[in-house]
């Protein structure tokens, strides 16, 4: 039997999905993670639950690292932690992983030193990426847009950035400022493109796109970004994960990294030279945005270096992770 462990505020999104949910951290969530057999897992577990002999923990973990992670980091600017405390509790978790699952080569090599993980990686690639292989069709475009009650008349813009450090209100829950300039955008994209938002979980903050009517639609509650991915027809993010995975669609991105040299430099860090290697132009205002997407519209071509990336990054899927996940922990 398979149980869901969801976040309260998360249940609503869960219902009607065909899935038994439990509350986290209620009396029975507590229960089952302590007879569970399997732990599956794309995050840490608190370090008072304590991983039972009899259990097999399989950690997916969530993204390709752009951003250094765990041992690593060099600081830590997150709420109610310190550096030192924030590597000892992250290194305590990953002790108890059985199971890594690696979308491509160079998250693997990082994995092992970042998480001192010395269990099983399995080179997989991502099993949640399969859907973009196994649906990537107009029949199932069009399906999701009417299910969504997206227009069908428009190309779609997907804005997925992620959270910074620094800006929260409190431990967990961080603020977001929408430096995109939704006006400008619709004053002169209006007429081909829509827009959808989809924040960070993390974000606390709700953001009003009310006087937006008909071109930019709030997804950030949505519980399944890959549907999100299969409907837009270009990616705006910054140093976010998600570019890492929409790649495999082999469809245009722009970042937008306004604050990119305090974000590489104080905030996080990054893994490689990302603006030599980002998958796309690099821009810091909403007037280069609009520009980035009116080049597209004529020249309709990914940049030179994106066969290198998808290369490095992408080699690995093919539609068939899960199987291969499922086959290595669960057996044929």
């Amino acid at each position: 039997l398979a149980e869901a462990m969801i976040n309260n505020h998360f249940i609503d999104n869960f219902k009607d999905k065909g899935v038994n949910i439990v509350p986290r951290l209620s009396i029975k969530w507590l229960l089952i993670m302590a007879s569970a057999k399997y732990w599956v897992s794309n995050s840490r577990m608190p370090l008072w639950i304590p991983k039972p002999k009899h259990t097999v923990y399989l950690q997916t973990w969530h993204g390709t690292p752009l951003k250094k992670l765990a041992a690593d980091m060099d600081d830590v600017f997150m709420p109610g932690t310190n550096i030192e405390n924030y590597k000892r509790n992250f290194l305590k978790e990953s002790a108890n992983w059985d199971y890594l699952i690696s979308p491509n080569p160079y998250s693997t090599k990082i994995f092992r030193r970042a998480f001192a993980f010395k269990k099983e990686m399995i080179e997989s690639g991502y099993p949640r990426n399969d859907f973009l292989y196994n649906a990537n069709n107009e029949k199932d475009i069009l399906a999701l847009k009417k299910k969504y009650q997206i227009p069908t008349d428009k190309k779609v813009i997907l804005y997925a950035p992620t959270w910074r450090d620094d800006q929260y209100f409190e431990k967990g829950k961080y603020k977001f400022d929408l430096k995109l300039d939704l006006k400008h955008m619709q004053e002169q994209l209006g007429d081909q493109y829509i827009v959808l938002l989809r924040l960070h979980y993390l974000i606390a903050n709700h953001i009003d796109v009310s006087e937006y009517k008909g071109f930019a639609f709030d997804f950030s509650h949505h519980e399944d970004i890959r549907e999100l991915y299969m409907v837009s027809d270009l990616l705006i993010t910054d140093y976010s994960s998600v570019f890492f995975d929409y790649a495999n669609l082999k469809r245009p991105m722009i970042f937008f990294v306004y604050d990119i040299e305090d974000y590489r430099d104080r905030l996080r860090g990054f893994y490689f030279d990302f603006e030599e290697k980002a998958p796309g132009p690099l821009v810091k205002t909403t007037e280069e945005v609009i520009e980035e997407i009116n080049k597209l519209e004529k020249n309709k071509r990914l940049p030179k270096n994106f066969d290198e990336f998808y290369e490095t990054f992408c080699s690995w899927e093919d539609g068939n992770a899960t199987k291969r996940v499922v086959e290595t922990v669960w057996g044929k």
